[in-house]
């Protein structure tokens, strides 16, 4: 089975994240939930050009401040296996543009749970805001639902 490496984003300003509601796409595994912003590398691209690049492409943003935060061993068993590294952003510039893949909206961080997201995501934004070093979190899904999950591979 082949894997899939990605980022993911969550842009942080007064006290909110911008989130994006994946619902224009129809065939699309974040369908309906909301997610932060990112995607599939290209060939030869690390993750930070990644990171730059579907920031851009999604946003309209540039980022000038990130941190890697963990990385998520994401397994479904509607997909390969995906590896995202998780960014977090505090520092940018531009003018937010449409998405063709959702719709984009600052969020209340205390509010970002409430949505519908994936149930793993409220894991690494617990990890996040507890100001968790380094991690390595996998998450399995079956159904789409959370079977499984070690933290730094316990």
């Amino acid at each position: 089975m082949k894997s899939n490496q990605t980022t993911l984003c969550y842009i942080e300003q007064n006290g909110k994240y911008l989130m994006m509601h994946r619902v224009k796409k129809e065939k699309d595994i974040n369908k309906d939930k909301w997610v932060g912003v990112g995607g599939h590398f290209e060939a030869d691209e690390s993750p930070e050009e990644c990171l730059f690049r579907e920031v851009k492409e999604e946003t309209g943003l540039t980022l000038t401040s990130w941190q890697l935060r963990g990385i998520i061993t994401f397994i479904c068993d509607r997909q390969d296996t995906e590896y995202m590294f998780l960014y977090t952003a505090d520092g940018f510039y531009g003018t937010l543009t449409e998405c063709e893949e959702g719709d984009l909206e600052w969020v209340e961080k205390s509010r970002v749970c409430d949505l519908p997201i994936w149930e793993g995501d409220r894991i690494f934004f617990r990890l996040i805001e507890e100001n968790h070093p380094f991690f390595s979190l996998k998450l399995r899904y079956e159904n789409n639902v959370l079977v499984e999950q070690s933290l730094n591979g316990k």
